[in-house]
């Protein structure tokens, strides 16, 4: 099995993945929709993962990982043929619901795609490397999340919004193509077949005092990340900042988070992933708790990327807790746990808080998420989360 080539899977269809969220909006405004109607499609890409990826996960762990690797890569093409295939249907006022099948459609099928592979990372090469593995996928993703908005962009210019499918859809079959020319990449039985019980239900996992506390730390920290992407513009717009500054802040939180995960497979020498972890959410607090306190953009730059450091980190960290955390035989079903909590929060989390700052303003968002955030950071200290050490 080679590290390399799973990592190039993953990043390509991501690019694909992630630029198809840019087509689906501009395409649908340039159909005529409003702005609800964009925010409605894009939360359909959360619904399957948010309903599913435990149902996922549990699939996961009993199937070989190559199968819904495959599923979840063609499944993800019929996605992205959708828009391209039901071009006759604009002229009958259907454009838009073609539009929400296939982002309904895209969020289910990049689950089935990306949760076994997030569990077959961890034990690639032996678990002295888990983490410099979720630390190298995730660096991966970071860079994918920039390419594909980018490839999206030019291709809508210069080739027209329903092309752009076809040019994303090229990335996501990537996968089949790799796993055709190298049918042995990835294990064609199921990891644990014969060897391991794999019963219970997932409040099993849940009661599991370190694996809950892990899930619902870095669902804080992932909230707090949706929180900055949402409300940075409405706090910069209010202050007077140009597009282009808002846009560069928000820059600085991904440039960060690819700078600090390079720097993972060095700290995870000197700490442990628990100690990592919690110190992030530490570092997401104080950016937090400074942000009110600037107009400036330069200032608010800065805490941008200390911002991106704490949140950078959190996924790998994650991921590797989650893989030695989680019972034998049971560790896709942990990650689509934590996905449902994820996505939960990433549907409930701006509509919370825009409300608040709608009633009590600007300081008290920012300043409420810092203290959810710290008694994450609390939460986690006290719970003394083991040495995870190799895997057993």
């Amino acid at each position: 099995m080679t590290f390399t080539l799973v990592v190039l899977m993953s990043v390509l269809s991501q690019v694909g993945f992630s630029g198809s969220r840019v087509a689906l909006s501009l395409y649908a405004l340039e159909l005529g929709a409003n702005q609800f109607t964009v925010g409605v499609m894009i939360g359909l890409y959360a619904l399957c993962p948010m309903l599913l990826s435990i149902v996922i996960g549990k699939f996961s762990d009993r199937a070989a990982p190559r199968l819904p690797v495959i599923i979840g890569s063609v499944t993800m093409l019929a996605g992205m043929l959708l828009p391209p295939l039901g071009g006759g249907l604009v002229t009958l006022g259907g454009g838009l619901v073609m539009l929400g099948l296939a982002a309904f459609v895209l969020g289910f099928s990049h689950q089935i795609f990306s949760i076994p592979i997030e569990a077959l990372v961890g034990g690639i090469d032996g678990p002295d490397k888990r983490a410099r593995n979720y630390a190298v996928i995730s660096m991966g993703w970071s860079f994918a999340n920039v390419l594909g908005p980018l490839i999206t962009g030019f291709s809508i210019d210069y080739m027209g919004h329903v092309q752009v499918f076809l040019v994303l859809a090229a990335f996501v079959a990537s996968p089949l193509l790799i796993l055709w020319v190298k049918p042995d990449l990835l294990p064609t039985v199921a990891r644990h077949a014969g060897t391991v019980a794999r019963g219970g239900s997932v409040l099993d996992l849940w009661r599991i005092r370190p694996l809950r506390i892990t899930i619902i730390a870095s669902g804080v920290v992932g909230s707090a990340q949706d929180l900055f992407q949402f409300y940075l513009p409405v706090y910069g717009h209010a202050i007077g900042l140009s597009a282009s500054a808002i846009g560069t802040i928000l820059s600085m939180v991904a440039a960060a988070a690819f700078v600090i995960r390079g720097v993972i497979p060095f700290l995870v020498k000197k700490l442990t992933e628990a100690e990592i972890l919690t110190s992030a959410v530490f570092i997401a607090a104080l950016a937090f708790t400074l942000l009110p306190f600037f107009v400036n953009a330069y200032a608010l730059a800065s805490i941008a990327f200390a911002l991106g450091l704490g949140v950078g980190c959190a996924m790998p960290m994650t991921m590797s807790l989650l893989y030695v955390l989680s019972p034998p035989g049971r560790i896709a079903e942990a990650i689509g746990l934590h996905k449902t909590v994820r996505n939960t929060t990433h549907l409930v989390v701006p509509m919370f808080f825009g409300s608040v700052g709608a009633a009590f303003g600007y300081a008290t968002v920012f300043l409420s998420n810092a203290a959810v955030l710290a008694a994450s950071g609390l939460l986690m200290r006290r719970a003394r989360i083991p040495d995870t050490g190799p895997r057993r």
